[in-house]
């Protein structure tokens, strides 16, 4: 049940005035379907063609054919996030993932602290979804955090340009809170 709530508007005050002077006026964030803010300095995508037929589909991830990206393909693994749920803010140093949404939708968040690059201080927030297949890397030093912004588990196939070591991970980890990182996921919650 929704209740109204009566306004606090004192008699003679025009409410469309007061309420335009409060209120902040959208900014352009698309041109001819197409987003405006930076990516992040070294990030590519590749879009993936999905051939379907009466039986079923089929979608290839990864073909060097491609030169989509010059480090080969040296190691895979699958991961998942809740609905809600994020991961993350993580870094790299030596190497760049390389993702890929086979199910579910995912706002990969990122953040570039380096120095030399051309968008370094700024914030890019890309979206992947398994319904319109793309791979996407994230390049070395970049903050990132992996949001699923769906309503099922989210999954996620992840190419990453060196094996895992286990003994001396190549992850380096910052709270989802904090204020190195300009960014607020507001109610969601992770590490």
């Amino acid at each position: 049940m929704h209740r109204s709530k009566v306004s606090n508007v004192g008699p003679g005050e025009n409410i469309l005035e007061r309420t335009l002077q409060a209120a902040k006026q959208d900014v352009e964030t698309v041109k001819d379907g197409a987003p405006i803010a930076p990516m992040i300095d070294g990030l590519v995508f590749r879009d993936l063609v999905t051939h379907r037929d009466d039986r079923g589909s089929v979608t290839e991830f990864f073909d060097p054919r491609w030169d989509w990206h010059p480090d080969p393909l040296v190691f895979c693994y699958h991961f998942s996030i809740r609905p809600g749920l994020v991961k993350g803010w993580g870094l790299h140093k030596l190497h760049e993932d390389r993702y890929l949404v086979i199910d579910g939708e995912m706002e990969v968040v990122m953040f570039d602290p380096r120095p030399e690059s051309s968008t370094c201080g700024h914030i890019c927030r890309v979206v992947l979804s398994a319904a319109t297949p793309r791979l996407m890397n994230v390049p070395k030093f970049v903050w990132h955090a992996d949001h699923n912004i769906g309503e099922g588990t989210c999954r996620v196939v992840n190419f990453p340009t060196i094996q895992y070591n286990h003994e001396n991970p190549d992850k380096y980890r910052l709270p989802l809170d904090t204020d190195l990182i300009p960014f607020d996921f507001g109610a969601a919650t992770g590490w």
